[in-house]
């Protein structure tokens, strides 16, 4: 048997069965534990900047992860935006979450988008049962989506998403066991509701989202009956933007999330701290709570009254986001925000700050993560952010010295990755979004506008 030396910390990586980790268990703690949690990390600079804040704050070109029934709302024409965050920066250096999307704008009602995340776990060093090295190997994960946001009124829009996941966390160890990559197919709902009303005086925008993600089948890793759930969440919440006069304005948002997957129960232990085994049905007997291993419909549908604790528990598994965003004349903004989650199911908490900048089509967004633990995993994390809107089809694009015709646009990019989709052991994907922060690290100049 082959044993990976991964880093189970704060999103890294799942666990591969409830049970496998509950040796020792802490009957006070309970931290509901999924499948590819990477697509839980929020990907961009302006969400992240308010406190992980965004299914009802007003939309931009990365509505698809916060709620993509914001989409609809958009007012220009299409656009791309790309993401780089360094994850775990304060143990590792070679971990990374990159986020490209992009979107298009139908008509006046309907907006279609593609989104893709890649995380890259970096280098892990492989061991087996005596301790012997086995070469290094670079886990990966990898999700696309698709996204069809529309709006039914004035006011109100639907959006819906369907995703592709990919997780290879033993890379080509699957040669020697049977450990495999891990596949799932997951739909988004959401459902954005936004009103102008008067408040003093002012004119003001009242907000309401609602967004469940990743609904989707359980994934597996090698057998079949190991089947661990992905990680199915409702956000709602609400946003209010005010404008104070015609240069200014500022976003008040809040946000709560729920993961709608079954809660940890608790398990009866013997004299001597081990599982007692039902005789029946060969697995470990519950004192409290409800049995995991349930289909995906009765984890969504039972995952608001199956916590041990009952309600109490229950309402503990809500993480609360909150921020603000100040622009000033619609080109630079300030952003700041909290996030809580409770100490029994994680304990994050950390305060953000963020900065944005628009120049025409271009904009450029950038986040920072300050917990109160300076030892903190995900202390010092920060997120970049850039982003080009167009109104009309056929930009006029000029990079440093270089132009491109108004119908043409080509970026040369190189891509790096390893997995294997429909037989395809080799496929190039990574390395734009190192390409592109090394671009932004460097003197460049980026102009763009658009013929109308």
């Amino acid at each position: 048997m082959i044993r990976l030396t991964l880093i189970f910390l704060l999103f890294s990586l799942p666990s591969f069965s409830q049970v496998s980790m509950l040796s020792g268990q802490d009957t006070a703690r309970r931290p509901i534990v999924t499948a590819v949690p990477f697509l839980m990390i929020s990907p961009d600079s302006r969400g992240s900047a308010m406190g992980e804040t965004g299914v009802a704050t007003d939309a931009d070109v990365n509505s698809i992860h916060w709620n993509n029934a914001k989409l609809a709302f958009i007012d220009k024409k299409y656009g791309f935006g790309l993401s780089y965050v360094p994850w775990l920066g304060k143990i590792v250096d070679d971990m990374s979450i990159s986020y490209l999307t992009g979107f298009y704008k139908i008509d006046q009602v309907q907006t279609v988008g593609l989104s893709m995340k890649y995380f890259d776990l970096g280098e892990i060093q492989l061991t087996d049962n005596q301790g012997m090295s086995m070469g290094v190997e670079n886990p990966k994960e990898l999700s696309t989506a698709f996204t069809y946001s529309r709006k039914l009124t004035n006011d109100l829009s639907l959006g819906g998403t369907a995703r592709y996941i990919w997780s290879n966390l033993s890379g080509s160890i699957s040669n020697y066991s049977d450990a495999k990559a891990g596949t799932s197919f997951s739909v988004d709902l959401g459902l954005y509701y936004n009103k102008e009303i008067n408040i003093s005086g002012r004119t003001s925008e009242l907000s309401f989202g609602s967004h469940i993600s990743n609904i989707g089948g359980k994934i597996t890793y090698g057998s079949s009956k190991n089947l661990d759930f992905i990680p199915t969440n409702i956000r709602f919440g609400s946003s209010l933007k005010t404008f104070i006069d015609q240069f200014n304005s500022i976003t008040l948002a809040v946000d709560f999330n729920k993961l709608m997957v079954p809660s940890p129960p608790v398990y009866e232990l013997d004299d001597n701290g081990n599982f007692i085994v039902d005789p029946i049905t060969n697995q470990p007997k519950i004192l409290k709570g409800k049995d995991p291993n349930r289909s995906v419909l009765s984890g969504i549908f039972s995952s608001f009254s199956d916590a041990p604790d009952g309600f109490s528990e229950e309402l503990k598994e809500i993480t609360i986001s909150s921020g603000v965003e100040y622009w000033y004349r619609d080109v630079f903004a300030l952003r700041g925000g909290y996030f809580f989650e409770n100490i029994d199911k994680g304990g994050r908490k950390f305060l953000t700050l963020g900065a944005g900048l628009k120049y025409n089509n271009l904009g450029l967004d950038f986040s920072y993560l300050s917990t109160v633990e300076n030892d903190h995993p995900l202390a010092e994390t920060m997120r970049f952010s850039i982003s080009f809107i167009f109104s009309s089809m056929y930009p006029s694009i000029e990079l440093a010295n270089f132009s491109f015709p108004k119908n043409l646009l080509i970026f040369s990019m190189s891509f790096h990755t390893s997995f294997n989709v429909f037989g395809l052991r080799e496929i190039i994907i990574g390395d734009i979004f190192k390409l592109f922060i090394k671009a932004l690290s460097t003197s460049f100049i980026f102009t763009a506008h658009t013929s109308h």
